[in-house]
């Protein structure tokens, strides 16, 4: 068989590249991971799913749906609190209408918080204060990152990536600083976080170390990226990095969430109404705790990282080949 040409080769690793940079961004805003929890209180008829979150790059969604129609729950209960806005529903004038249309799941978010307060357990929004917050910007950066790759000529792809970093530290600093969205997040950081369990002092100390720790994470990457762009026009090995580094997305995702996990299982306040020990919740597959059973699994988002992950490193394999043949600088 005769070797691919160098234009072809060239060809393959722009398109791999561009399918995992359109994947990679579809994943920001995807669900990563669901957990789901059940128990008799919640019988399947009426909870389907259990309560049920979806965790994504930028935070932790509901994942319960309305009541199917002709479910029990469907008909026994208003699935959303009425306001003095809304429209009443009358008996007469109404009966043609579908009464079920625009209905709203139980928010399971905060129904899972209030169950794990109940053990002493800090509400779902003090996990990952820095990493969410900050998580488009490092997806801006891989982008950029992955944008640079595609081209096989050194200069270009220097001031492709030069460009690029420019654009997003600029947006990164805009975005926290002059427009305040990190004085913002921290408020509502230490309200969230005050919850259930509000010792002030205490949680104002947490606050002040996300505000210090996002300090140094913005310095870090905007480091990161000048030691990048230096590299890459200077040695040949940081070209490969352009694409390995994104490639670990999923692997970055995991770490972060068990590490996530085992703070809210090894830190219960005391003032929970149930002590149990410290514990590690379940990372992946079925867990219980109590009466309670609880699911973690990877959802949909996850396969897209993983076609990240296949892209990136078929590529990268063409490119080291390239490199060492003299074809791609």
């Amino acid at each position: 068989m005769s070797a691919v040409p160098g234009s072809r080769q060239n060809l393959i690793v722009a398109a791999l590249t561009a399918l995992a940079t359109a994947l990679m961004i579809v994943a920001y805003f995807a669900p990563i991971w669901w957990v789901s929890l059940t128990a008799p209180n919640y019988p399947p008829d009426a909870f389907p799913d259990g309560i049920r979150i979806h965790f994504h790059f930028n935070g932790v969604f509901n994942g319960c749906k309305a009541a199917g129609r002709g479910t029990r729950m469907a008909s026994e209960i208003i699935q959303k609190d009425l306001s003095h806005e809304d429209e009443r529903y009358n008996p007469i004038t109404d009966q043609g209408k579908d009464i079920d249309r625009g209905a709203q799941g139980l928010d399971c978010v905060h129904e899972m918080n209030t169950i794990n307060h109940y053990v002493g357990m800090f509400p779902i929004a003090t996990g990952a204060p820095v990493e969410k917050p900050l998580a488009k910007f490092f997806f801006a950066f891989f982008a950029v990152m992955l944008l640079a790759f595609m081209l096989p000529r050194r200069k270009p792809r220097v001031i492709v990536l030069a460009i690029g970093c420019t654009l997003v530290a600029g947006w990164m600093l805009l975005d926290q600083y002059v427009f305040g969205a990190l004085a913002a997040h921290v408020a509502n950081y230490v309200s969230e976080t005050a919850t259930f369990f509000n010792e002030p002092e205490k949680i104002q100390v947490w606050g002040d170390n996300v505000t210090r720790i996002t300090h140094l994470v913005i310095a870090g990457t905007i480091v990161a990226m000048v030691v990048l762009v230096l590299g890459v026009a200077r040695l040949r090995i940081f070209s490969l990095l352009l694409a390995l580094v994104p490639a670990l997305l999923p692997v970055y995702f995991v770490i972060t969430y068990a590490g996530w996990l085992w703070f809210f299982g090894h830190n219960l306040h005391p003032w929970g109404a149930f002590t149990v020990k410290p514990f590690m919740p379940t990372v992946f597959g079925e867990g219980k705790v109590a009466q309670f059973s609880t699911y973690s699994y990877p959802y949909w988002g996850y396969a897209l990282l993983l076609g990240v992950m296949l892209c990136l490193l078929l590529a990268l394999l063409i490119r080291r080949k390239q490199v060492r043949e003299g074809t791609a600088e």
